[in-house]
């Protein structure tokens, strides 16, 4: 139902994870008997998320070991790893630097090229360490390194930025935009896109022929996208209406294409609520970040934070919270949801009485504002629990 917002202007309400509530069905069942594996293309995952192609969070050594916790790492081809041969100095000194001199200095950083030497040399890094090898690039340069990609034998490429559409269109007859469904269609490998955060783009990326699309503009902690665009859909709203998208190119081809809810999670039941909505996996990094072995040392940045005339993103401080597989499995040792973010999506099903996420997509979820709030007074006087009504973010 559209809401006015003004003589001549209308628009629908939109929901954040905050506004909802998963409702507990009429049956429950144990933990143990619920599955929240993951299939995509050719591959079986044991956990239903990708760690965020952003450089604070994986590193070649990270993506092993995400994979070899049963998840699946995505290393930014356009980041530090494959402009500089040793990024310890620099992530060092992007950790030292003050927030005043930290974004001037990080496009700087970012000012040296790619090369595509090392391009191939990180994805046999992670294939070396036998677990799936993902990676991305942004469409402007997708095309540009494609071969590099492919002779090294990577498994699932990702085109993505902030938003991508299956209808790029340029007037300026030096860019030839990249037709995406063409590309799509010719290439060897997978290909995941995004992100997106409408029913209509949704479908569009789905018709081009990619396995998978990442949902999700602007919700991530480190993304100022909707301050300085004034863009983005509220996730919970954005992952429903890909998720109808889905249902709708089914129909018309027999084709699934997965729905991967990109940014706006901060705990277990943020990603619980995002499954809930309709997705088949999510896409983490501030959680991420927060790991011990993380390479940002407890930095986090966005893929835009170093756009050389345009910078949307910040860099933040996420601190170091738990080692990875306290994160992503446990065991956790706070009470606050932000560690074994898995093992609350297990608990989270099972006590809805679902046993596998495509079930869990059918849950019944409600507009429940109140659920942050309701009752949690000595919580929030304690801080223990909270901050109450944060949200959570990438």
């Amino acid at each position: 139902m559209e809401v006015e917002i003004g003589i001549g202007k209308s628009g629908r309400r939109a929901y954040g994870f905050d506004d909802i509530a998963i409702v507990p069905s009429r049956r429950t069942r144990d933990p143990e008997d619920v599955d929240i594996s993951w299939e995509i293309d050719a591959f079986k995952l044991e956990l239903p998320m990708m760690a965020a192609a952003m450089d604070g969070v994986v590193s070649p050594p990270i993506a092993v070991e995400v994979g070899r916790l049963g998840g699946l790492a995505c290393l930014n081809l356009e980041g530090l790893w494959t402009r500089y041969d040793d990024t310890e100095t620099i992530f060092e000194e992007i950790g030292s630097l003050s927030p005043e001199k930290a974004t001037r200095r990080m496009q700087e950083l970012y000012q040296e090229p790619v090369k595509q030497e090392l391009i191939g040399r990180r994805i046999r890094e992670i294939k070396d360490g036998g677990v799936i090898a993902c990676a991305s690039l942004t469409p402007q340069h997708v095309e540009e390194y494609a071969s590099a990609v492919v002779e090294a034998d990577l498994d699932i490429l990702v085109v993505q930025g902030t938003v991508v559409s299956a209808e790029h269109v340029s007037k300026s007859p030096d860019r030839q935009p990249l037709n995406l469904k063409k590309f799509i269609r010719e290439f060897d490998l997978p290909v995941i896109v995004g992100g997106c955060a409408s029913y209509s783009t949704a479908l569009h990326l789905m018709r081009t022929g990619a396995v998978g699309v990442l949902v999700g503009v602007g919700p991530g902690q480190a993304c100022t996208s909707r301050g300085v665009l004034g863009i983005g859909v509220p996730q919970a709203t954005a992952i429903a209406d890909a998720a109808g998208a889905r249902i709708r190119h089914l129909d018309e081809t027999g084709v699934y294409v997965h729905v991967i809810a990109d940014g706006g999670m901060r705990t277990g039941g943020d990603v619980a609520k995002a499954i809930a909505c309709g997705a088949d996996a999510v896409m983490i990094g501030s959680p991420l970040a927060g790991a011990y072995e993380a390479p940002g040392r407890g930095y986090h940045w966005g893929m835009a934070t170093f756009h050389p005339s345009l910078p949307r993103g910040a860099r933040v401080n996420v601190g170091q919270k738990g080692t990875l597989a306290e994160i992503l499995v446990g065991p956790a040792h706070e009470n606050d949801g932000t560690l074994n973010l898995f093992g609350a999506l297990r608990t989270s099903m099972a006590t809805t009485g679902y046993e596998t996420v495509k079930e869990f997509q059918k849950a019944e979820v409600m507009v429940a504002p109140a659920l942050q709030t309701e009752g949690k007074t000595l919580q929030r006087a304690g801080h223990r629990y909270g901050p109450v009504g944060t949200g959570g973010d990438r």
